[in-house]
């Protein structure tokens, strides 16, 4: 019996059958873990496919000495997984592994053992590349970045709030007193569910995060791969997904300033959004139409700047 957990791997899924066999059996075969205990955690976002089957399959003929955990989280979206599993698990680190992440054999301790070192990060990423089904075509290259693609040296890296720039939340370790010292009860976004393509919960949860105390750094130790179907790199898939992006943005770039300010940076987002879609339809003219990277850019900035008047048009603002 382990009294203590110093770790806990967070799997959030939903319809995950597919990607997860392949995920569990890397963490089976994780190196160098053993000066620290360690758990998974599966949060079944209340999936419809295998996923439940397929966890306690495992379960049943588990024979590590970490325990493998199932919960279901019913409320649909990536933020309400995400708050399962703080409640759920027993370390006070976290590490959230995406369904589609797949890491290298030392990925765990070297998450662990950067939480040694960095003691005032309360949260830090992986360096993540991708695995294409299909590789992108020349005029994609530039929205590479989009698809959760970090890549961004071999040295340890602390993201400067000024620069705002936030990782992903694949392969993002969080640690316990951080999120609760950070994050409000209720948050604003909650991620995609039901059709819906609202998006930018995970960055929401860091600007959190990075506003108070906290540090958060990159770690290009911790090294994964996010498997990318082809499907994700078809305009009927990417044109709401860029719209999603942009429609988000408010919260995230209204999280760094007090609310006395917020009328004002308002603004001058909202004037340097026009800025982008008129130089936009400028450079482009009747090309958005045929370029998908154009068209998905434009997505993105016309929900920019839609964002604040979608967001509090259907109640989501409420929250704040």
């Amino acid at each position: 019996m382990i009294d203590k957990i110093n770790f806990t791997i967070a799997i959030p899924t939903y319809n995950g059958a597919k990607y997860l066999p392949e995920l569990l059996e890397r963490l089976k075969n994780q190196i160098d873990t053993e000066s620290f205990s360690w758990e998974i955690i599966v949060i079944d976002n209340n999936s419809t496919d295998k996923t439940a089957e397929i966890v306690k399959k495992y379960q049943s003929d588990w024979k590590e000495n970490f325990p493998l955990k199932y919960f279901l989280e019913t409320r649909q979206g990536a933020a309400y997984a995400r708050e399962c599993a703080i409640k759920e698990a027993k370390a006070d680190l976290i590490g959230f592994l995406d369904d589609d992440n797949y890491p290298v054999s030392n990925w765990v301790s070297k998450a662990y053992t950067f939480s040694q070192k960095y003691p005032h990060a309360g949260a830090y990423a992986s360096q993540i590349h991708p695995d294409w089904e299909v590789y992108p075509p020349e005029n994609l290259q530039r929205l590479i970045p989009f698809f959760a693609i970090t890549e961004r040296g071999n040295l340890p890296l602390l993201y400067e709030p000024q620069k705002k720039l936030l990782p992903p939340s694949a392969g993002l370790v969080i640690r316990r007193q951080a999120w609760l010292e950070s994050i409000p009860e209720k948050s604003i976004l909650t991620g995609r569910a039901n059709g819906n393509m609202l998006t930018g919960e995970d960055l929401e949860i860091l600007s959190y995060i990075q506003n108070s105390a906290w540090e958060i750094w990159y770690n290009p130790e911790m090294e994964l791969y996010h498997q990318i179907p082809a499907w994700r790199l078809r305009e009927e898939y990417l044109l709401p997904f860029f719209r999603g992006i942009g429609l988000s943005r408010y919260v995230t770039r209204m999280a760094n300033y007090d609310n006395w300010v917020k009328p004002i940076i308002l603004i001058l987002y909202i004037l340097n959004d026009i800025r982008k879609i008129i130089f936009h339809v400028v450079k482009y003219r009747l090309k958005i139409k045929n370029d998908l990277a154009a068209a998905c850019e434009m997505n993105l900035f016309i929900g920019s700047l839609e964002s604040p008047f979608y967001l509090w048009k259907n109640g989501y603002l409420s929250k704040d």
